[in-house]
């Protein structure tokens, strides 16, 4: 007997709206950068998984800078550290950072790859930068088990910045790499919770 084709599901909100699940996602914070503990008198990040915000203090609660996942935070950020130390990533001017104006400092990625000759010129003054940007950061953590939801949950909060016209939506570094729902995957409407405001974190978003 010939086998047949298993059966393909995707998505259709006509057809299937009415199933798509409602979930509050909870966000802790802020925390320090692991190392600033003690400077910012700030509880560690919890070494957990999870996506987290890195964000700037900005009016009256905290602007995103950038978001990521990872199963290790501690593990994370401190690749993280090690990679603003060799120069691959952009620093910026934290004052400027505080208005929601994005300075750079030092130019990361592409821009650093080929200009290690002027990193290494300039080392000591551009990790000063680093360290005042480290320190100055709040970050901001939800705790989620599930690889593709912490997935999807980074790329909608990518989508909601990238596709924002507030002048906060250029702290995030543009071309950031994320992996957003599937056709093949339900829709979860999220509501995300903080006792904080974070200008950059949409009150509700669909994963």
């Amino acid at each position: 007997m010939k086998k047949r084709l298993p059966h393909f599901w995707s998505f259709n909100r006509l057809r299937d709206a009415a199933l798509i699940k409602k979930e509050d996602i909870l966000w802790q914070g802020p925390f320090s950068w692991i190392g600033y503990e003690e400077a910012n008198q700030l509880e560690p990040i919890p070494d957990v998984a999870g996506v987290y915000l890195w964000t700037f203090e900005f009016k009256n609660g905290y602007i995103i800078r950038s978001v990521g996942v990872t199963s290790s935070m501690r593990r994370r950020f401190r690749e993280h550290t090690r990679e603003y130390n060799r120069g691959n990533y952009t620093v910026l001017d934290v004052e400027s950072a505080k208005r929601g104006v994005r300075k750079e400092l030092w130019h990361g990625w592409q821009y650093a790859k080929e200009h290690r000759q002027q990193f290494m010129e300039h080392k000591d003054e551009i990790l000063e930068f680093v360290k005042k940007e480290l320190l100055a950061y709040r970050l901001f953590i939800t705790p989620i088990a599930d690889r593709r939801k912490r997935e999807r949950m980074e790329a909608a909060i990518l989508i909601n910045t990238y596709s924002s016209k507030e002048a906060w939506a250029d702290l995030v570094d543009g071309g950031m790499a994320f992996r957003g729902r599937f056709n093949d995957e339900m829709p979860i409407k999220v509501k995300n919770v903080c006792s904080h405001k974070l200008y950059g974190l949409p009150e509700t978003v669909e994963i």
